[in-house]
């Protein structure tokens, strides 16, 4: 098949730690790769997602996503990521347009800080009861805040706020409830939970599995994105702007912004920094 470049970069950094923030490898010209091979990579550098980038006839570039067991429609730090990788690559400046299986996603920078703005939100009541997903994340039903959704602005996710930052932190999802009560499909099971940890402040943290094992997520941007989604769906006030802090339980910590105006638009921003580059060889 020939070489092939990739660049490392960590997503939503904060003050320009360079080991802060969710990694992403990013393949700069993914063009005669198949989806075996580009699952077979993601599984080697076994980092959360690991992106593709490809000619596009609809957006500045198009990107496929994969996780180390599956492809994603759309994740949040692959998409600033990648955006930041495409503009060093190419003359489109700081706005930017990414095909993704989720639709086109424009993202915008200023510097290394990029924004993305996501889909109009969809959701449903979770059908799990809170005693159930209390027992499931292993903390206890009074630590549940308000209603658990469903929430969708690109990728499908369990949101569940919490009461306080300390249950927060003393979550300890079962991995057996986890398939069960927060599943999307046979390979994806997840949890995104939340509470205000002051003014304009959110602690935060996601689960999901990897292999046989649930893991946590340093930062999340869909997840992010699905939380504007949630204050939509409750009605809450609108404009509001929050910084979600995620990743500090897991010694990789992170800053996500979240907007969402008056017009229910939705945008999650954060900083970029480029970490290094490599080049691998396919027979």
């Amino acid at each position: 098949m020939g070489d092939y470049r990739y660049r490392l970069v960590n997503v939503f950094t904060v003050a320009g730690n360079i080991f802060s923030g969710n990694p992403l490898c990013v393949l700069e010209d993914a063009r005669g790769l198949d989806d075996e091979t580009m699952q077979a990579l993601a599984l080697q550098f076994n980092l959360s997602e690991t992106t593709f980038i490809l000619p596009s006839d609809k957006a500045t570039a198009r990107v496929r996503i994969f996780t180390p067991d599956f492809e994603m429609p759309f994740a949040g730090h692959p998409t600033l990521g990648t955006a930041h990788v495409v503009r060093s690559l190419t003359e489109a400046g700081d706005a930017i347009s990414l095909e993704m299986q989720a639709g086109v996603i424009p993202v915008k920078a200023s510097g290394d800080s990029w924004t993305l703005q996501a889909n109009a939100p969809q959701w449903r009541v979770a059908e799990a009861k809170r005693e159930q997903l209390a027992e499931m994340l292993g903390i206890d039903t009074a630590d549940l805040g308000q209603q658990p959704l469903w929430v969708n602005t690109g990728s499908d996710q369990l949101v569940i706020p919490l009461n306080s930052p300390d249950a927060v932190v003393r979550c300890k999802p079962v991995a057996a409830l986890l398939q069960r009560y927060g599943r999307v499909s046979d390979q994806r099971y997840l949890a995104y939970v939340w509470a205000k940890a002051g003014d304009g402040e959110i602690r935060a943290r996601f689960f999901f599995p990897k292999g046989e094992a649930i893991t946590e997520d340093p930062a999340t941007g869909s997840a992010c994105a699905n939380l504007g989604g949630w204050f939509i769906a409750t009605g809450t006030s609108l404009p509001l702007m929050c910084t979600v802090h995620q990743g500090d339980a897991i010694g990789r910590p992170s800053r996500l912004n979240l907007r969402v105006d008056a017009d229910k638009r939705i945008f999650v921003s954060g900083d970029v920094i480029e970490f290094g580059r490599g080049a691998i060889t396919l027979p």
